[in-house]
C-alpha cells in the first residue's frame, strides 16, 4: 500500500525546511534506510530515510522548494500502484498552474539547455520556483530557455536570463528581453520596447570591451540568515565594543598541567576557549544585563547563565547553546563544547540547540586575531570576543622589563542595555578571574 512521507519537523521552532537534493527519481527503488532525500533548515541541515520498501511514485517538491513541516513530500509504493487519491489529498504543496508533477523533474544538475530559443505561450512549463523568481527578480519568465526536460522552465535559467540583464514588465511579451533595451523603470522592458523597431546593430570596432568573468553564486539558506540577523544587529542596537587584555600566565601553566594528566585522568581536552567559558559562566552572574535580553521597553535578566559558542562551519557560522554553563563543570564544559561542535560541522545539531543563549563567546584567537568587533547576536546584550596571545614587555619587580603572554577581548554590548562603566566591570573581573583561574576553580 503506498504510503506519504511528509516533511518531518526538526526542534519546536522550526516552521519549514529546505529541500536540497533528491538522491532518488521517481521510478527508483527503494529500501528502508535508504536516503530519499536531504534538506536544510536556516540553521542546519538532515538526510529523510525511507522507513519502508517499494518504489519511489512521486514528488510533490523540486530542489530548492521551501516546504512547510509535516506537509506530503513523496508517495513511495508499488510499481504501477494507484495513486491519484493520494496526490490528490496532498496536492497542497502543488502549483495550480504547473500540469506537469513536480516529480518528473530532475535536480537542477540536469544537461545543460538545449533548446536555442525560449518556449512561449500555451506551452511554456514552468516550475513554480522558477515563476516565484522571476516574479522576485523582475523578469519574464517566458523570456528564460529551458533547461529542464520536456522543454520545462526551472529557476537555473531564470537565474541565467537575469544575469544577461533582463528584466521586463507583466505586459511586455514578444522578442526575449536580453535582446531589448528597456526604456522602464529601473531599465525594464516594456510593451512599447518590444513592438518598438530593433536598433542598429553596433558595428564590430564600436563593439564594447569584453566583461570579466564572474560566477553569481545564490546564497544558502543559512547564509541569508545571517545575514538578516547580523543586519538587524547592527542597525537596531547601539553597540559599542571595549577592548583588554589579561596575564594568561596562570591559564597556560594550568592547561599544560592538564595536557600532562588529562588522559590518565580520564578528562577531555581542555582548551584555552573551554578556560574563558568556563570563567565567563562564573562571572556573569555577577553583571545580570550582560546576561540578559532586551525586548520592548523590558530587561530579561535570567538567573542562569546559557553560553552561546559561535562556531565555524562550512555552511556559515552557527551558535548552539550550552545550557546551564554556570553549573557545569570545566571538564562538563569542553566535552559538551565539542560534542556541539562536531554536531554543527556534520549539519547534524538539533535546531532547538541553537536557540536560547544569554550570551556568547565567539573566539578568532586560534586564527591569529589580536582584535576585533564581534556582532551581538540578539536580542542578547552581549558577546566576549576572545583573541590571540601576544607576548608584551612590562617592568618586572626587579626593575628590569620582562615580557609576559597578553591575551585579548573584545566586548561587544548593547548600550541600550547597560552603561561603559558596568561593562568595564565585569571585562575587570573576569580578567581578574582569569589570571588567578586556580583560585576560580576553587570557589
Amino acid at each position: 500500500m503506498a504510503k506519504v512521507v511528509i516533511m518531518p519537523r526538526q526542534g519546536i521552532s522550526v516552521e519549514s525546511c529546505i529541500i536540497t537534493k533528491w538522491m532518488k527519481a521517481v521510478g527508483d527503488a527503494v529500501k528502508p534506510g535508504d536516503i530519499l532525500f536531504s534538506y536544510e533548515t536556516d540553521k542546519a541541515a538532515f538526510d529523510e530515510e525511507a522507513q519502508d520498501e517499494g518504489v519511489l511514485l512521486y514528488r510533490f517538491h523540486d530542489e530548492g522548494d521551501d516546504v512547510p513541516c509535516l506537509e506530503p513530500v513523496c508517495i513511495i509504493g508499488e510499481a504501477d500502484e494507484d495513486i491519484s487519491d493520494l496526490r490528490g489529498s496532498a496536492s497542497a504543496g502543488e502549483s495550480a498552474d504547473e500540469p506537469a508533477p513536480a516529480a518528473q523533474e530532475p535536480p537542477d544538475e540536469a544537461p545543460a539547455p538545449t533548446r536555442s530559443a525560449p518556449v512561449r505561450g500555451e506551452a511554456l512549463k514552468a516550475s513554480p520556483r522558477a515563476r516565484r523568481q522571476a516574479e522576485r527578480l523582475g523578469v519574464a519568465v517566458e523570456d528564460a530557455i529551458p533547461s529542464g526536460p520536456d522543454g520545462r522552465v526551472i529557476e537555473r535559467d531564470v537565474l541565467a536570463l537575469h544575469g544577461q540583464g533582463a528584466a521586463s514588465t507583466k505586459a511586455a511579451s514578444g522578442a526575449p528581453a536580453a535582446q531589448l533595451a528597456g526604456t522602464g523603470i529601473g531599465g525594464r522592458v516594456t510593451a512599447a520596447d518590444r513592438t518598438a523597431p530593433a536598433p542598429q546593430a553596433q558595428s564590430a570596432a564600436a563593439a564594447p570591451a569584453s566583461v570579466a568573468a564572474y560566477e553569481d553564486k545564490p546564497l544558502a539558506q543559512i547564509r541569508k540568515v545571517i545575514a538578516r540577523t547580523m543586519h538587524s544587529s547592527l542597525s537596531q542596537m547601539a553597540q559599542l565594543t571595549h577592548h583588554t587584555s589579561f596575564d594568561a600566565t596562570s591559564i597556560l601553566a594550568y592547561r599544560e598541567r592538564l595536557k600532562a594528566s588529562a588522559e590518565a585522568m580520564g578528562l577531555p581536552n581542555i582548551t584555552l576557549g573551554d578556560i574563558v567559558s568556563f570563567a565567563v559562566s562564573r562571572v556573569l552572574p555577577h553583571h545580570p544585563d550582560l546576561n540578559a535580553h532586551l525586548l520592548d521597553g523590558v530587561i530579561r535578566r535570567f538567573s542562569g547563565v546559557h553560553l552561546g559558542m559561535a562556531v565555524d562551519t562550512d555552511r556559515g557560522l552557527m551558535v548552539p547553546t550550552l545550557f546551564d554553563a554556570d553549573s557545569m563543570s570545566l571538564a562538563a564544559i569542553a566535552a559538551r563544547s565539542k560534542e556541539l561542535a562536531a554536531a554543527c560541522r556534520s549539519g547534524s545539531v538539533s535546531p532547538d540547540a541553537l536557540t536560547g543563549g544569554t550570551f556568547t563567546v565567539t573566539n578568532l584567537g586560534t586564527l591569529g586575531v589580536e582584535m576585533f568587533t564581534p556582532v551581538i547576536n540578539p536580542p542578547q546584550t552581549g558577546i566576549l570576543g576572545v583573541c590571540s596571545i601576544v607576548y608584551r614587555p612590562r617592568k618586572g619587580r626587579d626593575g628590569a622589563i620582562e615580557f609576559y603572554p597578553a591575551m585579548g577581548l573584545s566586548l561587544t554590548y548593547d548600550h541600550r542595555a547597560l552603561d561603559g562603566s558596568p561593562a568595564s566591570r565585569f571585562l575587570r573581573e573576569l580578567c581578574d578571574a582569569l589570571e588567578h583561574f586556580d583560585v576560580l576553580l576553587s570557589r
